[in-house]
């Protein structure tokens, strides 16, 4: 049976690009890590993911944030669901928006969420940072959930997106109804992937999509560090990298 999403909220505004981003592709993986599996998966462990608000608003760079630190503090032992509360909150200190004002709910960009995210927090849950990924490199995305659990991506969704139980690229191609944003954008975060796609998760559910779907839509893409992915009993993530390690990988990336 098709899906329907015509009526869920996206609200992820144009990427900007910001000079001083640390960038995955300056950091020569091959010399410190062997390649990436042909499949990971840390997404099982999560029996619900909730809507977290976006079924009503434009707050998807909020809620992905929310499912990443959901996801990460499942594998890591101590699992941790922020409210919708907590999540519309953070969505109006980033952007103004105002519960009783629907025309103040204009999305956000995610290099604001990912900011906030490392100087604020989403109640008390800060990441330690993030580097930007190049969109359409198969072994970034495949690093980013290998190493640090889960990859955080901004779509620009198809119309044709609106009614597949996959997301895929269709049969005419990214023109007309298959033209990237003629739906508008979307944040999610990647937690799988294997030789036929990826797993995303968006509005409370595990979302699939091809590898050319990605090729063809996601427009950013960022890896991001956090001490909620580190088990605090042996300090190690359950990729059994430990914090330290994570951190000097981060910190590799300026050089």
């Amino acid at each position: 049976m098709a899906v329907d999403n015509a009526k869920r909220k996206l609200g992820k505004r144009a990427a900007r690009l910001d000079p001083r981003t640390l960038l995955f592709a300056k950091y020569i993986l091959a010399e410190v890590l062997p390649a990436p599996p042909p499949a990971e998966d840390f997404a099982k462990k999560v029996k619900q993911w909730p809507m977290m608000g976006n079924d009503r608003i434009g707050d998807c760079t909020c809620a992905a944030a929310g499912h990443m630190i959901e996801q990460w503090t499942t594998y890591a032992g101590a699992q941790v669901v922020l409210t919708d509360l907590q999540i519309v909150a953070a969505y109006s200190a980033i952007t103004g928006y105002d519960p009783k004002d629907p025309d103040s709910d204009r999305g956000a960009v995610e290099l604001d969420v990912l900011n906030y995210w490392r100087k604020t927090g989403f109640s008390r849950h800060k990441i330690e940072g993030y580097v930007a990924l190049e969109p359409g490199n198969h072994s970034h995305v495949e690093d980013s959930v290998l190493i640090f659990g889960n990859c955080y991506i901004g779509l620009a969704l198809p119309v044709s997106a609106q009614r597949q139980k996959v997301w895929t690229v269709p049969p005419g191609g990214p023109v007309g109804p298959g033209a990237p944003g003629s739906w508008g954008g979307h944040a999610v975060p990647v937690v799988a992937y294997d030789p036929r796609g990826l797993l995303v998760i968006t509005w409370g559910a595990v979302q699939r999509m091809t590898w050319a779907f990605w090729d063809a839509y996601c427009d950013e893409a960022y890896a991001v560090l956090s001490k909620d992915w580190i088990n605090r009993v042996n300090r190690k993530a359950p990729n059994q990298f430990d914090f330290k390690t994570l951190q000097a990988d981060l910190a590799a990336l300026a050089h």
